[in-house]
């Protein structure tokens, strides 16, 4: 625990300065900041004019796939945000940069997560919000579909914590796989926005038991709008983001220590 106290303490310590130093240009960082709202807004814009043609897709109307857009894009968003600068693990290790990181008194994965932190993604956040925002009122909300909803939003963005290093740590082996990476986060979240009953029961299959997304808002999101699974998953999968994400954990801490053993450095 003193050192997980102590990594989240330096990554917070790094993640400042990066936000000091992008305030220190306020109009670039505000400018920056709406252009991420309306570049991300442009995804949403695709699947609302899908919709001029449709009344439902896979059986979902626009504000039910709003609701799946919302929840998997705010926990992916939160992600990137915080952990998204893992993926320039193949860059550090081919300028050298990560022989210097790896002699500082820090945690290794810590100084990667925090290195240049973009605050200015909370406008890429804001706009997933405000998706989530128009598409709640379909749910009929209690305490138990709130409490479901927080459980989902903060396993999401452990399970896609997970997913981004998990994937960046191949750069290890390969020093250069960012783009594979891409396409289980940016990829991943992608897939994610829509209703699983458009995908073949392989993919449902993938993504329930081999890289979990399925509990970043599929299952929570059937329970809050009332639906039975069309798959025939058990229904206690609906309330198990949070083990989903403890796996995926325990997985990835093993895949991040071997990687660490891996590495020999650039050489000279």
């Amino acid at each position: 625990m003193v050192e997980v106290a102590h990594a989240v303490r330096a990554y917070w310590l790094i993640a400042a300065l990066w936000i000091r130093a992008s305030m220190a240009y306020p109009l670039s960082f505000w400018t920056m900041t709406v252009g991420g709202v309306l570049i991300t807004f442009l995804d949403f814009v695709a699947i609302w004019l899908m919709f001029s043609h449709l009344d439902s897709y896979g059986g979902f109307t626009l504000r039910e796939i709003g609701l799946l857009y919302g929840v998997t894009s705010i926990s992916f968003r939160l992600a990137d945000m915080l952990v998204g600068s893992v993926e320039k693990i193949g860059q550090k290790v081919r300028s050298g940069d990560l022989d210097a990181m790896m002699t500082k008194p820090v945690p290794v994965l810590a100084q990667l997560c925090a290195d240049r932190f973009e605050l200015r993604r909370l406008g890429q956040i804001a706009q997933s919000v405000a998706v989530f925002g128009w598409a709640a009122p379909i749910v009929e909300w209690n305490p138990q579909r709130l409490a479901v909803l927080a459980m989902a939003l903060v396993s999401g963005v452990v399970i896609y914590f997970c997913v981004f290093v998990a994937f960046s740590t191949i750069q290890f082996w390969t020093t250069d796989a960012s783009e594979f990476a891409n396409a289980f986060t940016y990829g991943g979240n992608t897939i994610m926005q829509y209703p699983m009953t458009i995908f073949p029961l392989e993919v449902v299959r993938s993504l329930t038991y081999l890289l979990p997304l399925t509990f970043v808002n599929w299952y929570p999101c059937l329970f809050l709008l009332g639906l039975h699974d069309p798959f025939g998953a058990p229904g206690w999968f609906r309330f198990a983001s949070p083990l989903a994400a403890l796996v995926l954990v325990g997985v990835t801490t093993l895949v991040w220590r071997q990687g660490l053993r891996r590495y020999r450095s650039t050489g000279s």
